[in-house]
């Protein structure tokens, strides 16, 4: 039924598909609801404890099932969009969100929330990757940049509407729904998403229909699975010995994979992750860069949340609103800025917003340091908005620069799969590894400033080691 002869088909000049910059916003739909739904549930956590009475693991799992759900399917739903059509890919995993979206809402009791969560996420993983594919497909080159300036923006403003439309919600408590109206509020974007997307996407010239690798695909996904349960659940647990054999054992369990993945390969098989694209320098540090970014930005999102509700005393929607100057730097910077600045000094463009982010992160540091526990809110906002803006110069461009290496329009769907995991891998590491700082700095005496001023000397190391990678990039001419 989504094959209609009304649909146009994406031809091998991508100047033929003319909505494309109409169709846009219905593509990046996707990656605005895969973004909220990631971040909202932290802002509903003490409601969902007193309305389902969910333990500290099962609410870890609520939070945290959806994630590692996310980014262990991603690889699958990206080459399954190259096998069977992005657009095809698209619809049904949108359709499927939205369904999943309302069962949670639904849920009667925190376990099956937890069950919800889960297919949420593996829902998610279907829509994203063929976001970005379709994205590298429609847009000519010359305008490319745009357009993953676009995608920049709706990771911040996604993210950052968790936080804040999240509090909104819960204060409003529309129809008396209470934490259920964060999920409900899919229902009717995801009909409409889906609905926009099947009568105006492109379809797939995909021609001949390749075989999916059940094999690599259950293997890359059990490998992630391995390594992302037992960071989710191992600081409340108090890292139990099934935690590190979980995380030591995916070790061997993906080098089994990629060795089976090369072997296909040489066959003339059609492997689900293609090794030799991911050796590719440019490409392998693109993944750092993506994947280190998102690793600074959910664990700095996390800890300064904590510290604001915690800490500072603030109610979910004035610690929400208080991102809010973050999410309108991201959004300008990753829409108007980024661009601009890449036509200049090309891929250099995220050296310049790594030390941005830097320069913020050491602001926040200096105003924790010299006003301690009796810092203003207000006081925390110039170095906070000057994250977001580096974050915009910076997200944005490494999604350009590593979907437009040379990749084959047929592989458009596994690189996107493989890049957004490593994004999705950075969200669950960056929660984990800061979180871990945060909470011991914290200690005993509940000392919320110390415990964010340690948490931003660790997402200072972190963002050194994306500038290395930065610096290391093939250096590629301004556009």
């Amino acid at each position: 039924m989504l094959e209609t002869r009304s649909v146009p088909t994406i031809s091998l000049e991508p100047d033929a598909f003319p909505t494309r910059w109409r169709v846009l916003p219905v593509v990046l739909s996707a990656m605005f609801m895969a973004m909220f739904d990631w971040f909202v549930v932290n802002v509903a956590a003490s409601s969902l404890q007193h309305d389902l009475h969910a333990g500290e693991a099962a609410l870890e799992l609520i939070v945290g099932g959806y994630g590692f759900a996310y980014a262990s399917g991603l690889i699958t739903g990206g080459r399954l969009g190259d096998l069977h059509g992005h657009r095809r890919l698209f619809v049904i995993g949108m359709l499927a969100f939205t369904v999943a979206s309302l069962l949670c809402g639904l849920a009667p009791n925190a376990w099956a929330l937890v069950a919800f969560r889960v297919l949420q996420g593996a829902t998610a993983a279907l829509m994203v990757p063929q976001m970005l594919a379709l994205i590298n497909t429609m847009f000519p080159v010359r305008e490319r940049a745009r357009a993953m300036a676009a995608f920049g923006a709706t990771i911040g403003i996604g993210a950052v509407s968790g936080q804040v439309l999240g509090g909104v919600l819960l204060d409003l408590d529309l129809f008396g729904w209470g934490w259920r109206t964060i999920f409900y509020i899919n229902v009717p974007i995801g009909l409409a998403a889906a609905a926009l997307a099947a009568r105006w996407l492109p379809t797939h010239e995909a021609g001949r229909r390749p075989r999916l690798d059940p094999v690599g695909a259950l293997g890359i996904s059990a490998a992630l699975a391995l390594l992302l349960v037992p960071i989710t659940l191992g600081r409340p647990e108090g890292w139990p010995v099934w935690t590190w054999i979980s995380m030591l054992a995916s070790v061997p369990v993906l080098a089994l994979t990629l060795r089976y993945e090369n072997r296909l390969a040489r066959r003339g098989g059609e492997p689900v992750l293609d090794t030799g694209m991911v050796r590719e320098r440019g490409f392998s540090l693109g993944l750092v860069i993506a994947g280190g970014y998102l690793t600074f930005f959910a664990g700095f999102m996390l800890c300064l949340t904590l510290m604001l509700q915690n800490g500072l005393g603030l109610s979910p929607l004035r610690a929400g609103l208080a991102f809010a100057p973050l999410g309108v730097c991201f959004a300008a910077s990753s829409f108007f800025l980024a661009p601009r600045v890449a036509n200049r000094i090309g891929n250099r463009v995220m050296v310049v917003g790594t030390l941005t982010s830097l320069t913020g992160l050491l602001i926040t540091l200096g105003v924790l340091a010299f006003a301690g526990p009796q810092v203003a809110v207000l006081a925390l906002v110039p170095g906070m908005m000057i994250v977001g803006t580096g974050n915009g110069l910076t997200i944005p461009s490494v999604v350009g620069a590593v979907l437009s290496s040379g990749i084959p329009p047929q592989q458009a769907g596994m690189a996107a799969g493989v890049l957004t995991t490593s994004q999705q891998f950075g969200n669950a590491i960056g929660a984990t590894v800061l979180g871990v700082i945060f909470f011991s700095a914290l200690g005993s005496s509940a000392d919320y400033i110390r415990a964010m001023e340690a948490a931003a000397l660790g997402g200072i190391v972190v963002l050194a080691v994306v500038l290395a990678a930065a610096l290391s990039l093939p250096r590629k001419a301004a556009a």
